[in-house]
């Protein structure tokens, strides 16, 4: 394997909206997803697994009692601590399940029920009698609890930073704005819930472990599961061609895919199918932690800030850490001499938080653009200008000049386009009937990521043809197609001359479908591969013709900083007499390189906004500390966005083609969508109402006062 330093591309595919190259998979339902897999020819039926969890929230389990479940039809095996198969390591606290009597956290998993019918392994768990010795648990977030330092915070970044005299600045500002925001617990609810299939086979006498899962990693799956089963990562084969989508919790493998691991280890080669229920989710698939933002702006009258401080306390879980970001993007968001970042931790008896979409960036920009819009009101300026006054020249957290920061002109085009300019600067100043109008903006940003270790594979075909392989996963977001239009272009041929393959671990290795970095990483690596192959082959070589290559780290990396940005725009209408809000329009402007398929990009960008506005308007898990569940468990009381809900939305992308970061051009545009959209709804809200609420989600009551 060659690693290639990558030159820039001529775009003909790129930048046109090529339908999606799986469309026709997709609508005919030939696309099978993780459950609907079986095991290669001559394999018996799989076995369906059952997942039994646990009432309790700390504790040890003193007896599990499946002797009734032995006994139902089609129940074949019950497998607790006792009798399941062991690990080898066990310092992965989440995927080392059923290795001991103790648990963690409400809804982890005790025992697993096999059977022939999903129905009577349903119907064997219910019968599964479980005994515990109960401990007292924490399971409530509190500012007086969240005092745990992690050592770093996600992905690897400082846990604090602190430049200048903070406290001396603030003591002398003009105008100081002190505020705590806070954003709940949310739950990511991807249309295809989490499930594996997994079957153990003997390949040159050793154990081979083969699974098909709903990842948005393949690699990143067999990274996690060799080691602890005691197996060589080339013992353990996983494919993910379709995926329902992840928004994040399909990064990490979770419990369940061990739990298909450890159950088809005990059949005989059978495999094992299982599939986490919509109510199993809420404890074993991961979830946004809540986050209490203590924010503190000092300015000069004009609103130049002279200080910030974000002060970050949320959760994690004693099984396993996880430390989000959230006050990363105040590092590098606006200028100020003085700035000063901190994560503070509970560590609670709870499941364990992971990723979802923008974690960080999500609920730490909400906070921040609040706090500025708060700070515009209070200097008597609009929020745009508060916004230009506070541009850096420089990354303020790093000091290095920003590769391509457009900002403002997100900032401007959105303004023209929404009709700014007729925005009265005071609060509660349109009424329409029994609705109270107004609109509000924040900025959005996001990291611009290449993730190492990515490779591909070029082959000759007959008839000038190409074979493309990379592990890489497609959650729905379109990899498929926008790397089919980046292999064309390097190669110069048609998209219709290249054979794509993708999603399967004994592919060349690709980092997770994660952090917006998926087409820039594997697009990055396949130019590669392609630019080296044409080198050593020419540009019309013979079939049967192979070249493997990984790119080479940018070396712009370490003299620029690299971001996106965008500006989101919405307009908030909320009745007088019953709270209730409605957000008729919501548009956003982003500046994120070049856009490589503008149909696919556009689904992503608008997708981010209807998730933001869902953050905005109605998501929130609650979890009873009493019991320490999470008690809105389904999609009854966890309340996401409807048709209903979603009306004007649109977003747009500025013209321009950042290629000192990729050679395509392109920066990745799956999460920066919903990063400041839920700030710009509760900006609108308060320019309606003149009521400022400080916490997620906008429901009514917050309107009520007044």
């Amino acid at each position: 394997m060659t690693e290639q330093q990558t030159r820039r591309i001529s775009p003909r595919s790129i930048g046109t909206s090529l339908d999606r190259v799986d469309g026709p998979e997709k609508v005919t339902g030939l696309a099978s997803y993780a459950v609907e897999h079986a095991a290669d020819d001559g394999v018996a039926a799989p076995l369906s697994l059952w997942l039994v969890t646990s009432t309790v929230a700390k504790g040890r389990v003193t007896r599990v009692d499946g002797s009734a479940a032995l006994t139902h039809p089609g129940v074949t095996a019950v497998l607790d601590h006792t009798n399941a198969p062991r690990l080898a390591k066990t310092d992965n606290g989440e995927l080392a399940i059923l290795q001991d009597d103790r648990v963690g956290f409400r809804g982890q998993v005790v025992a697993l029920v096999l059977a022939e019918s999903s129905e009577a392994a349903r119907e064997g768990a219910a019968l599964v009698e479980v005994t515990y010795e109960q401990q007292p648990h924490a399971a409530e977030l509190r500012e007086d609890n969240a005092t745990y330092r992690p050592e770093r915070v996600n992905p690897d970044m400082e846990t604090d930073t602190d430049e200048g005299d903070v406290d001396a600045a603030l003591a002398s500002a003009e105008v100081v704005v002190e505020q705590t925001y806070r954003t709940p617990y949310e739950h990511n609810n991807p249309l295809e819930p989490h499930a594996t299939v997994a079957w153990w086979e003997q390949h040159d006498g050793r154990d081979v472990l083969t699974m098909f899962d709903s990842t948005q990693g393949v690699h990143g799956v067999v990274q996690a599961l060799a080691p602890m089963l005691g197996l060589e990562p080339d013992q353990v084969r996983v494919r993910a061609p379709y995926v329902g989508g992840g928004f994040g919790s399909k990064g990490e493998a979770h419990a369940h895919v061990m739990a298909a691991a450890l159950a088809a280890r005990t059949t005989g080669g059978r495999p094992v199918r299982v599939a986490v229920t919509r109510q199993q989710m809420f404890s074993l698939t991961g979830y946004r932690t809540a986050t209490i933002s203590h924010i503190r702006l000092g300015a000069d009258a004009d609103g130049r800030l002279a200080a910030i401080e974000h002060a970050v306390q949320e959760q994690t879980s004693v099984v396993r850490e996880f430390a989000e970001q959230t006050a990363a993007p105040t590092r590098m968001m606006y200028a100020a001499p003085n700035r000063r970042t901190s994560h503070r931790l509970a560590r609670l008896d709870v499941a364990v938080p992971s990723w979802m979409r923008a974690p960080g960036e999500m609920p730490g920009m909400y906070a921040h653009e609040v706090a500025m819009d708060e700070l515009a009101v209070a200097c008597g300026l609009d929020p745009i200008v508060v916004r230009e006054r506070n541009e850096p020249d420089r990354d303020p957290e790093t000091g290095k000049p920003f590769n391509d920061r457009r900002l403002l002109d997100c900032l401007h085009r959105g303004a023209d386009r929404f009709g700014w300019g007729d925005r009265p600067l005071q609060p509660r100043s349109r009424l329409d009937g029994d609705w109270w109008v107004g609109t509000g903006v924040a900025s959005a940003t996001y990291p611009a990521m290449r993730s190492p270790g990515n490779s591909a594979r070029i082959s000759s075909l007959e008839g000038g043809r190409y074979a493309v392989a990379i592990g890489a996963v497609d959650i729905g977001t379109g990899a498929r197609t926008v790397l089919t239009q980046i292999a064309a272009d390097a190669l110069e041929v048609d998209p219709a001359d290249i054979d794509l393959a993708l999603a399967d671990s004994l592919l060349p290795p690709a980092s997770v479908a994660g952090g917006s970095s998926g087409t820039t990483s594997w697009g990055t690596a396949i130019v590669a591969a392609a630019q080296l192959f044409r080198a050593d082959h020419g540009d019309t070589p013979d079939p049967g013709l192979h070249t493997t290559a990984s790119a080479a780290d940018n070396p712009a990396a370490e003299e620029f900083a690299f971001h996106s940005f965008g500006a989101v725009f919405a307009e908030a209408r909320v009745n007088r007499w019953t709270g209730e809000v409605r957000v008729p329009r919501l548009h956003g402007v982003y500046s994120v390189g070049r856009v490589i398929n503008p149909r696919t990009a556009r689904s992503q960008l608008i997708g981010g906004l209807v998730m933001g506005l869902s953050a905005g308007l109605f998501e929130e898990s609650y979890r009873d500390p009493r019991f320490g569940h999470v008690v809105t468990q389904d999609l009854a009381t966890y309340h996401v966005a409807a048709h209903a809900d979603v009306l004007d939305v649109d977003a747009e992308w500025l013209e321009e083609s950042d290629e000192v970061f990729t050679p395509m051009g392109s920066r990745g545009v799956g999460e920066i969508g919903i990063v400041g959209t839920a700030a710009a709804v509760a900006n609108a809200t308060f320019h309606a109402t003149g009521v400022r609420v400080r916490s997620l989600p906008l429901t009514p009551d917050h309107f009520l006062t007044t």
